[in-house]
């Protein structure tokens, strides 16, 4: 049986391990990616430290993929292989629930995370259900797509949300992948923007464990930043502040 090679957390709080698996074979309504590029994202430590419900051990995480299509299994009618594609933390959705039904997808009661309830992108190949996989233009190199695919969207729902328009101008809070993501969109998008220092959350209730919102004092700050006629794009819950 073919091998491949992956990089797995046996248990909670358990080290990344580099270990030999056997390449998997796509079922129903699921294809198999070779994969080219995978991001790191802070989600993962989710997976390291076990803090996410019904975790199952050993995994393979990672949840900014890209690749080219390698196998497809029975049912699937929308991919190809040889197909550039690319897999975010939308890892599946059922289609029936009333979430689903009001195509709101990201609540379903079924919601599954990539590289969570099943492997993710940290290996040579993964399996993926077809309802969850991405086009990916030619334009794009795999190394330029995989981050899109999480940090990349998150940026785009906040400012698709804020309502900003080309020439409005927007505070940028937070550093790293999904920052640089955010001032790089409102770049393409036309709109002026302001950048933050980077923000522990030292001092706050709960920021150790998460953050579901924008603090009420974070939101201030960005006031006193932008002005009345600014908006705050911030991220988790890609919402933004007017």
């Amino acid at each position: 049986m073919p091998q491949m090679t992956a990089v797995q957390v046996s248990g909670p709080r358990g080290l990344f391990e580099t270990v030999k698996r056997p390449v998997p074979e796509p079922g129903p309504h699921t294809v198999r990616i070779k994969i080219e590029a995978c991001g790191v994202c802070h989600s993962d430590v989710f997976v390291k430290e076990g803090h996410w419900p019904g975790l199952q051990y050993p995994r393979v995480t990672g949840h900014e993929v890209a690749g080219v299509v390698d196998a497809v299994g029975p049912a699937v009618t929308s991919w190809k292989k040889g197909q550039r594609v690319g897999v975010g933390w939308h890892g599946g959705h059922c289609g029936q629930c009333l979430s689903c039904r009001r195509g709101d997808f990201m609540g379903c009661q079924s919601f599954q995370v990539t590289g969570f309830q099943e492997d993710g992108g940290y290996a040579q190949y993964m399996i993926a259900r077809s309802e969850a996989v991405a086009a990916i233009p030619d334009a794009l190199s795999p190394v330029e797509a995989a981050p899109i695919l999480c940090a990349g969207v998150t940026t785009f729902n906040s400012l698709r949300h804020s309502g900003a328009q080309a020439g409005d101008l927007v505070a940028v809070p937070g550093s790293g992948r999904a920052g640089t993501s955010r001032r790089s969109v409102c770049q393409q998008a036309g709109l002026s923007h302001r950048g933050d220092k980077p923000w522990s959350g030292q001092g706050i209730p709960g920021a150790e464990i998460g953050r579901r919102s924008l603090p009420r004092h974070r939101e201030d700050q960005c006031g006193e930043r932008v002005g009345q006629d600014g908006r705050c794009v911030d991220y988790p819950g890609n919402r933004a502040e007017q």
